[in-house]
């Protein structure tokens, strides 16, 4: 499947800030099964400097700095995408247990940016919460096949968790989301992270797209798609990295479209930053994912 992706934020200060500085995280890293191409960054008005690179993990960052004074800033992402993931990944009969995989886990020797070593452990966003182990139980034992036993966790976040827009924000630790039971994509992702390290498996948090569709009878409504977060498992050396959203219970497909992965949120924000200034501000995120065969006949 081939898409054309358009990423609009707007954000809009109560009076002048100046000498700012921002991080954008919004060129998809390379990733198995996903290519990119056609990428362009807008930003409005000009930044005073640029600089595009990759993060310390499977992650592009560009970083900008706007020195004058500024009320509004408009930054726009476009690029075209295929996603290949070959048949549906399923549960198979000969996975490796939890165990297997979680020793393996620690004497992987890669220290590259997907390295499983980066995703062990605590990280300031996944904190190894002793109720969160309590909530699952018995679900992550260490002779369970893995990857049957991680879809059974996304279903359960799906089932108990209520999925509810606006009950939290970026900063909402998930401690709350998980005593509230309720959140948004982000917080269900939190969650699924914390449960899985503490069975001492590397489970990392992954920042993308995700095709939406209206429901029947209705039109495409144009910047009402949305960013979306879900879970990256590392299964071993053979299966390697499967990615789980458990805000929708389901093994990701090729309606998921990766744009960064790291250890938790903090790590692949779409946009951070700061300014010299004590003005409030809005926000403003308009996104659309179109297949390309709607794009050729609008």
């Amino acid at each position: 499947m081939i898409y054309h992706v358009r990423h609009q934020t707007i954000v809009r200060y109560a009076s002048p800030v100046r000498l700012a500085r921002f991080n954008l995280r919004l060129r998809p890293a390379p990733w198995t099964g996903q290519w990119t191409s056609d990428y362009a960054l807008t930003v409005d008005p000009l930044p005073s400097a640029i600089e595009s690179r990759p993060g310390a993990w499977p992650v592009n960052v560009a970083r900008l700095v706007i020195e004058n004074p500024i009320r509004q800033l408009t930054i726009e992402s476009r690029f075209r995408a295929g996603v290949d993931n070959g048949p549906q990944i399923a549960p198979q009969s000969d996975d490796p247990t939890i165990a297997t995989v979680a020793q393996a886990a620690l004497l992987d020797r890669d220290m590259g940016p997907s390295a499983p070593a980066h995703y062990l452990y605590a990280s300031p966003r996944a904190p190894l919460l002793a109720p969160i182990g309590e909530w699952v139980g018995n679900m992550l034992a260490p002779d369970r096949p893995i990857v049957a036993a991680a879809l059974d966790l996304t279903r359960r976040i799906q089932a108990e968790f209520a999925y509810e827009p606006g009950a939290t924000d970026a900063s909402t630790p998930v401690a709350d989301a998980f005593a509230a039971r309720h959140g948004v994509c982000q917080d269900f992702a939190h969650v699924m992270v914390v449960a899985l390290r503490l069975a001492g498996l590397p489970a990392a948090y992954v920042s993308g797209y995700l095709r939406t569709l209206p429901p029947p009878g209705r039109p495409r409504l144009i910047g009402a798609d949305a960013m979306h977060a879900w879970v990256m498992l590392w299964c071993g050396p053979t299966r390697g990295w499967i990615g789980f959203d458990p805000t929708n219970g389901v093994i990701t497909h090729d309606g998921h479209l990766f744009v960064a992965m790291g250890r938790d949120y903090a790590d692949v924000a779409p946009m951070d930053g700061l300014f010299v200034g004590g003005a409030g501000q809005s926000l403003r995120v308009m996104v659309d994912v179109a297949p390309e065969e709607e794009t050729a006949l609008s």
